[in-house]
């Protein structure tokens, strides 16, 4: 979780510098190229890591394979990128697409390159090693964006911390771990169904989530995915510095739970209720002080980000019990679920984006998003649920009290005024935060006292924090 901070922190303070020094369209050329390149990159995905974590005992063999799998794939995908730069340029008509998509195209190679032995970290629980291997690159990537930026107040400023921190993390990937991989083929069948059932759930888990920037150029231009992606990263930030995290190590615990041969229902539960107590509060919250937030962190001009925040701030929320789950079907190697359940919630997302983006804009593709996200999010945990025998009273007694206490501070700031005002400024916004903490951690307590302080998240929060006190 400190690495996913430190990473976080480290790219908004990036962000809150460069809106200040570049303009929302070269936002949008960037937010449309690198969807471009990760759709294609999604395309080849094999999760060769995660079939390494998931093998008892790899060997050497098994882990040059690895390596030599995901060097063709980055070369691969390198390819595909440059040769369609510019018929994509033509497609989205901005001829600024071109040149940025060439550079772009070398990153999934660099990529391929890194040293495989680093997936150790995440098989021996050794986090502490992956925080300084993802940090120290982002952190001189940020330096040489922001120095680019201060030059030239263009979007060459992203390419060169792009550049920057992709070469830096594959170079640190090497000076940390002496593993020295080799090219090799011949534990291909150990990888080769897991790796199919990956490829097929990143093709249709990167068709779900690059609809929206890919519709928004089509349908709207550059300047409308600038102001989605910026609306859609601060909405995400629950999940992907608190679920995320928690998830990467989740992975590795399932999946060491399953060669033990335990049950899972239990921690499932546990790490659901703990992720709760923090993702509820902090995603409701953020839809509630959308504009302030917006006018504060982004400056003029980005106004158009609120609705896009308020909207998918809400429907993110719940995202926690279904990257959970999806992790828990995952390490059970039950992908084929996932594969069919991702396209159903694509389905419903571009067909709902391409209706609403033409009549109501970026709060239209907001909206469309959102309908997607939780009819996906429903059906991976009523998936999970079943396979694993999970009943339903079991999961709401474990989020009940987040639940309550998250709704609680939701009305006190609606009643107060505070929440979902179209109203900027610092104080209103430090005001706000202040009333909302205060109403949850009242009423998340006071819950958790009159239920006669139970085994559960609270008390598994508290040792956290007792141990790091």
């Amino acid at each position: 979780m400190a690495w996913r901070l430190g990473m976080r922190l480290l790219g908004l303070i990036s962000t809150l510098v460069l809106v200040r020094l570049i303009a929302p369209a070269d936002f949008g050329v960037i937010a449309l190229a690198t969807s471009f390149m990760q759709t294609l990159d999604g395309m080849l995905t094999l999760g060769t890591e995660e079939a390494v974590i998931r093998e008892a005992t790899p060997g050497r063999q098994f882990y040059d394979t690895a390596f030599t799998l995901n060097l063709l794939r980055g070369l691969a995908v390198t390819v595909l990128v440059a040769v369609l730069a510019y018929p994509a340029a033509g497609f989205f008509a901005d001829p600024r697409l071109g040149p940025v998509l060439l550079f772009v195209a070398c990153l999934p190679l660099l990529d391929g390159c890194a040293n495989i032995g680093t997936v150790d970290f995440r098989r021996d629980f050794a986090f502490h090693k992956e925080f300084a291997i993802m940090v120290l690159p982002k952190l001189c990537g940020i330096v040489a964006a922001i120095t680019a930026a201060a030059l030239t107040h263009s979007y060459i400023a992203m390419l060169c911390g792009m550049g920057v921190n992709r070469t830096l993390r594959t170079v640190m990937s090497y000076a940390m771990h002496p593993y020295r991989p080799r090219l090799s083929l011949k534990a291909w069948r150990g990888l080769a169904g897991y790796s199919l059932w990956t490829f097929l759930l990143s093709l249709a888990v990167l068709v779900r989530d690059r609809s929206d920037s890919l519709l928004l150029g089509r349908l709207m231009n550059t300047t409308a995915v600038g102001f989605y992606s910026v609306g859609a990263e601060v909405a995400a930030l629950p999940t992907t510095e608190l679920v995320e995290p928690l998830g990467r190590a989740a992975f590795s615990g399932f999946a060491a739970g399953r060669q033990e041969k335990a049950a899972p229902g239990e921690t499932f539960l546990r790490l659901i209720g703990s992720a709760a107590l923090l993702t509820l509060p902090a995603g409701i919250g953020l839809s509630l002080v959308a504009a302030p937030l917006v006018a504060v962190a982004f400056g003029p001009g980005w106004e158009q980000a609120v609705p896009v925040l308020r909207i998918l701030s809400l429907s993110f929320t719940v995202m926690v019990f279904g990257h959970l789950s999806l992790l828990l079907l995952s390490a059970h190697a039950l992908l084929g679920r996932l594969v069919g359940i991702t396209l159903v919630g694509a389905a419903v997302r571009i067909g709902m984006l391409a209706v609403l983006i033409p009549a109501y804009g970026l709060p239209g593709a907001a909206a469309g998003a959102a309908m997607g996200v939780l009819t996906e999010q429903i059906l991976t945990v009523g998936t999970a649920l079943r396979r694993f025998g999970v009943e339903v009273g079991d999961l709401l007694r474990a989020v009940w009290r987040p639940a309550v206490a998250a709704l609680a501070m939701a009305g006190a700031l609606a009643w107060s005024g505070l929440g979902w005002r179209d109203e900027d400024g610092i104080l209103l916004l430090a005001e706000a935060v202040g009333v909302g903490s205060l109403a949850y951690v009242v009423v998340l307590l006071g819950c958790w006292m009159a239920a006669g302080r139970p085994a559960g998240a609270e008390r598994d929060v508290l040792a956290v924090l007792r141990r790091f006190g």
